[in-house]
């Protein structure tokens, strides 16, 4: 069995020790990652490996719509044995040990490690650069200890994740959308609907664009990137020129300025309004109706402002917006080699 959709990048294919035991519809894998014995990879779930190496370890297990990625020009992203990982998580950029369990809807973000037999509980962040020593479970946004775990626990807890994933439900299939050639929309992302992007704009892999109901407009040079969904139930959803959605954001109806960047599983609630210039860190959330104003960087549950943005916070998004230009044409090649 392999993945939905391989991809090489930059002329590196994904390694297999062995073939996986499970891949799930829409599954991804792209570029260098070396995967050991015995994978699992859920349905819609993305493991690239585009700039740096991902290194995943035996009888590794992804979630549904659960992304593995990498920071290009910094760190790779190595996971030990027996790794866990729930619906809905990403494994950005760090280090995990063997036996670690990362639940449902847990971010896990640049530089951090965690150690051999830690749980990180559901809802979870793990901050930048954070060290997390094995042997507990953590909680919370930044995660920190909740209580010590002994192995036939963790174990425990592994085992009940994997049994509650079983088959998710049927994907409902996507339309295809006539775009411009400067475009790139990955071929396992969904969109339905009203969906207009702009000159440069991509949506990768697994994305789910909604707009059966409001329409869906997306700015010139924008990306979104895997696992996030977007669905409307009312107006519809607008997101600015130049801005990065991260991995696994989820956006309701609602208005997204300019040269913004929205963090890496962030969750936008319906009628919230993001000027232009605004960084909202990852795992926020925001409340209905909220006004996030230009300038800052906004995080927390719900979001406030956390201080202003400075020169270097936005060269980085500038950064950001220019190497997904650059991804969007080399995926556009990539994908039409394969036809």
């Amino acid at each position: 069995m392999t993945p939905d959709l391989i991809l090489p990048y930059e002329g590196e294919q994904p390694d297999f020790t062995s073939r996986p035991v499970w891949c799930g519809r829409g599954s991804t894998v792209i570029g260098a990652a070396r995967i050991g014995a015995q994978a699992w990879i859920g349905d819609e779930a993305v493991i690239r490996a585009d700039g740096q190496t991902v290194t995943l370890g035996d009888r590794f297990w992804l979630g549904h719509r659960s992304t593995v990625h990498i920071a290009t020009a910094t760190h790779g992203t190595r996971c030990g044995d027996r790794v866990t990982v729930g619906r809905n998580s990403v494994v950005h950029a760090c280090t995990l040990g063997s036996d670690v369990v990362v639940e449902d809807d847990v971010v896990i973000l640049d530089g951090a490690e965690v150690g051999d037999g830690a749980v990180l509980e559901a809802g979870a962040t793990v901050f930048p650069r954070a060290t997390l020593p094995g042997g507990f479970a953590y909680a919370g946004s930044p995660a920190r200890p909740s209580r010590a775990i002994g192995s036939d626990e963790v174990a425990e807890r592994a085992e009940r994740l994997r049994e509650r994933m079983g088959d998710g439900p049927a994907l409902p299939a996507g339309e295809a959308l006539e775009v411009e050639d400067s475009v790139f929309v990955a071929r396992t992302a969904r969109l339905r609907g009203r969906v207009s992007l702009g000159a440069g704009a991509s949506v990768l892999f697994c994305c789910d664009l909604n707009a059966e109901v409001g329409p869906i407009v997306v700015g010139a040079d924008t990306n979104i990137q895997d696992n996030t969904v977007i669905r409307t139930r009312a107006d519809g959803v607008v997101i600015g020129r130049d801005t990065t959605i991260a991995h696994n954001v989820r956006i309701a109806d609602c208005r997204i300025g300019a040269r913004a960047l929205i963090g890496i599983g962030a969750t936008i609630a319906a009628g919230t309004l993001i000027a232009d210039d605004v960084m909202l860190a990852a795992g926020a959330t925001t409340d209905p109706g909220q006004i996030l104003e230009a300038g800052y960087l906004w995080g927390g549950r719900p979001a406030r402002i956390l201080g202003p943005l400075d020169a270097e916070k936005r060269a980085m998004m500038i950064r950001i917006v220019e190497g997904y230009c650059r991804h969007g044409r080399e995926y556009r090649a990539a994908q039409e080699a394969l036809a």
